[in-house]
């Protein structure tokens, strides 16, 4: 089964800009492919939207925060397994719905 968690598992930046960075760990014997979704695509940059994340490593995924009004938003991390030779992390997407999804809370003050 894979298993995809993320650390820290919620997200806290500064409402007026700020950068928040993240390890996506793969606890699983798969490869996996990964999506990041935004609630708030306005004030939020993410860096990578796709890519993947090795069995027993960890992938970083940056979150910057651009100025704007607080309010509660989310991220929504989706994963897929892959073949260990996979180039592409955005075809898994493209054919299915993903295998699972990770939220990550973010709270901008």
């Amino acid at each position: 089964m894979a298993a995809l968690a993320a650390d820290p598992p919620a997200c806290q930046v500064p409402a007026a800009g700020g950068t928040s960075t993240h390890q996506l760990a793969n606890s699983g014997a798969s490869r996996l492919a990964f999506k990041v979704k935004s609630s708030n695509n306005t004030e939020y940059r993410l860096k990578p939207v796709f890519g993947f994340v090795e069995p027993g490593a960890a992938a970083a995924l940056e979150v910057t925060r651009l100025a704007g009004p607080p309010k509660e938003d989310k991220l929504v991390v989706q994963f897929a397994e892959v073949a260990a030779d996979a180039t592409d992390p955005q075809a898994p997407f493209k054919a299915g719905p993903a295998a699972g999804e990770i939220v990550i809370p973010v709270t901008a003050a």
